[in-house]
């Protein structure tokens, strides 16, 4: 089992390591490939909608060739488009590439969930899923740090060279130890249903992230990707409920324990990635720190998850995946708080132990939750469980980085101080939501429990 979550992990931490990694870099590839500022911004662009576009399709396609398969298919494309990209010689064919690189990366997290769900059983479910849980919210934090380092002293292609040796070991180990799984009898795939989620989820994400941008509604290059996307999704929705074999299974929604775990990933994936935007603009805006200064600074945060994250799948495992969210979003709000009263000379080492606190927070808060989903549902349904609670998470993501934006580019001109302080009380704020779902969540199971029929013991006569 752990050997199978160790494997498991590299396929998560490079995908989500390479949507910070590569942001890092741009200017350089710019440069080195004569490209506008437009057209780079689209190497980082298209990898984040190439992932939303491959989300919906990882459940069929896991219960079609058995999900151990399409892990191991999924991993292999995602390391032979990392050294294409290396090879790319110009912005366009990079930009192309770089969609090929995401549509497999966004398959690995929900695939490798999978494959562990169906491993151990939803008792020591907690447990594995906080190493897969270590990669991804680690991966993106420390990523800013290593491109700043490959590009200190290497050349841009080394932002995507990186990914070869951990591609080529990760594959190795998984063709030793990761289960195949099986192949399942299937419907016919749904390509009206495809079509309306793959054109809708990217659209919808696209334009939650050119508010932060355009910092208005009333852009047309905002409003009408971002109502299509919405109308897209709702279609979907409404299909994929009413009709028989559809490509993702939405009435898994009828369980009170899904459905509360599903929401308290939306919000709680809100206020972490809005986190995540926002600490290293902290530190580069505010406090003058270069890439890899803000990279470094960030280093106590990523450790005090690590070192916390397998002490909250345990808690998991044994009281719940809602009682560990609430408290771990509870202390989210703790700890994000003392960040809207901090000003640009703050001292280092305060810096370093809120942050650090900050990490255990969000190790208790981001896992537990889609962990209690996950062992709502049945083995067979965890497919399907796995693709919407990480589409769901994206999605959220994409609103809390909107929201963080947006407040941030309006209050920054005046006092850049007073812009990160009131940023910060907005953060608060969302991870005040991400405390109630999390309630939800924990009422949910504690009903849930009680419902269950009580075993009597009956006597036998002698």
């Amino acid at each position: 089992m752990w050997r199978v979550s160790l494997v498991i992990v590299f396929g998560a931490f490079v995908s989500m390591l390479d949507t910070s990694l590569v942001n890092v870099g741009l200017d350089s590839i710019r440069n080195a490939l004569g490209a506008t500022l437009d057209a780079v911004q689209w190497v980082a662009s298209a990898y984040l909608i190439a992932l939303a576009v491959s989300l919906p399709l990882c459940g069929w396609l896991g219960r079609k060739v058995g999900v151990g398969r399409l892990w191991l298919a999924a991993f292999g494309a995602f390391t032979v488009a990392s050294g294409l990209c290396a090879l790319a010689g110009d912005i366009g064919w990079l930009v192309v590439l770089r969609v090929l690189q995401g549509i497999s990366a966004g398959l690995l997290v929900p695939a490798g969930q999978t494959i562990l769900g169906q491993a151990v059983g939803p008792k020591r479910l907690g447990r594995v899923m906080s190493i897969l849980g270590i990669a991804v919210s680690s991966g993106p934090a420390i990523g800013p740090a290593i491109g700043g380092l490959l590009l200190h002293s290497l050349s841009w292609h080394w932002l995507f060279l990186i990914n070869l040796p951990v591609g080529v070991i990760g594959i190795a180990l998984g063709l030793r130890y990761v289960p195949r799984g099986d192949r399942g009898a299937v419907s016919r795939l749904d390509w009206t249903g495809l079509v309306l989620v793959s054109a809708g989820l990217p659209l919808f994400v696209y334009g939650v992230t050119m508010i932060g941008e355009k910092v208005t509604l009333a852009s047309v290059s905002v409003l009408m990707p971002l109502l299509a996307g919405l109308a897209g999704l709702l279609a979907f929705g409404f299909r994929a409920w009413r009709r028989a074999g559809p490509l993702v299974n939405l009435r898994l929604f009828q369980d009170r324990v899904y459905a509360a775990g599903s929401v308290a990933t939306l919000f709680t994936g809100a206020a972490m990635f809005g986190a995540m935007l926002l600490f290293p603009l902290y530190f580069q805006l505010l406090r003058g720190a270069d890439v890899i200064t803000t990279g470094l600074s960030l280093f106590s945060l990523g450790i005090g998850t690590t070192l916390v994250m397998p002490i909250s799948g345990w808690l998991t495992d044994r009281y719940g995946g809602g009682i560990v969210s609430l408290w771990g979003n509870g202390f989210t709000v703790l700890t994000t708080v003392p960040f809207a009263f901090l000003g640009a000379d703050t001292a280092a080492v305060t810096l370093q132990i809120l942050l650090f606190l900050r990490g255990i927070a969000l190790a208790l808060s981001a896992v537990p939750a889609g962990t209690a989903a996950y062992a709502a549902v049945r083995r067979e349904d965890l497919p399907d469980a796995t693709t919407t609670v990480n589409i769901l998470q994206r999605v959220g993501g994409a609103v809390g980085g909107a929201l963080v934006a947006v407040i941030l580019a309006q209050a920054l001109p005046e006092d850049a101080e007073h812009a990160f302080r009131t940023t910060f009380w907005w953060l608060t704020g969302a991870s005040v939501v991400a405390v109630g779902s999390a309630t939800w969540l924990w009422l949910a199971q504690r009903a849930a429990r009680a419902d269950r029929p009580i075993a009597t013991v009956v006597p036998v006569a002698k």
